[in-house]
């Protein structure tokens, strides 16, 4: 997930440089959004990976 946001944050880059400021703008708020999923599901994991029961 982390690799689409960064690949929607390189096209936003592109776009924006050669003047297509509409697809730079929708590219740069998927990469955001994107990036913020992976963030939370980052953190959930580290969250309830570290309280799971010890091993018998």
């Amino acid at each position: 997930m982390l690799t689409w946001a960064l690949i929607f944050l390189v096209v936003a880059l592109v776009a924006g440089v050669l003047g297509f400021t509409g697809i730079a703008g929708m590219a740069a708020s998927f990469a955001k959004i994107l990036f913020f999923v992976f963030l939370v599901l980052f953190i959930a994991a580290l969250i309830f990976g570290g309280v799971s029961a010890p091993p018998a």
